[in-house]
């Protein structure tokens, strides 16, 4: 079971660039580990550490003005390769929701798989928050699953957005797939006493 996901009202972490794919979101030389844990640690590995493993001062994720469970990403995030690790990675790190306005459709699913909630918006409502954060690191975004709305406070601009029912029903839920056929246990025990009946 997972933290159900019904509300979610957070600062942001922004990173404005295009084409972000799965082999920047998680280098491939760390994709022998099979255990989730400790892939947060490595996210964005290249871009945040040098050579050295020093921080790298002008990335977001050690810019400490920025923090919060949100990541804003420009178009075309996720693309590449279909690792499930960048998926691992983004919610490793902590982030819920991650809000672009194209996720590659194979990074799109994985997140949803592991509890990681893309959130798809126009690039008119994107530019508008990628503005917002920065002129106010500060502010605050409302991602409101139930209700399908992602809400910019600090402007009041508010954008729906889709996401397949049966992953909504799961997300509110805080089941994985094995959880939902779980919680079906008395419905699939009647169904086969009913037929076995017949």
């Amino acid at each position: 079971m997972n933290d159900k996901f019904k509300l979610i009202t957070s600062t942001c972490v922004p990173l404005p660039m295009e084409n972000v794919d799965t082999d920047q979101i998680i280098p491939a030389r760390f994709l022998k580990a099979t255990s989730r844990k400790g892939f947060g640690d490595n996210l964005f590995r290249d871009w945040r550490y040098d050579k050295e493993n020093k921080p790298i001062s002008s990335f977001v994720l050690n810019n400490p003005l920025y923090k919060g469970c949100i990541l804003v990403a420009g178009k075309n995030f996720g693309s590449g390769s279909s690792r499930e690790h960048a998926a691992w990675a983004v919610r490793g790190y902590g982030f819920k929701v991650v809000i672009s306005s194209f996720f590659a459709d194979i990074f799109k699913n994985n997140a949803l798989n592991n509890c990681v909630l893309p959130v798809v918006v126009s690039e008119k409502f994107l530019s508008n928050l990628f503005n917002t954060i920065d002129s106010d690191p500060d502010s605050n975004v409302c991602v409101d699953l139930e209700s399908q709305q992602v809400t910019n406070i600090n402007t009041g601009e508010v954008e729906n957005f889709e996401i397949n029912k049966y992953k909504k029903n799961c997300l509110m839920n805080g089941f994985d797939d094995i959880d939902y056929l779980l919680s079906k246990t008395e419905d699939i025990k009647s169904w086969e006493l009913n037929n076995l009946l017949l």
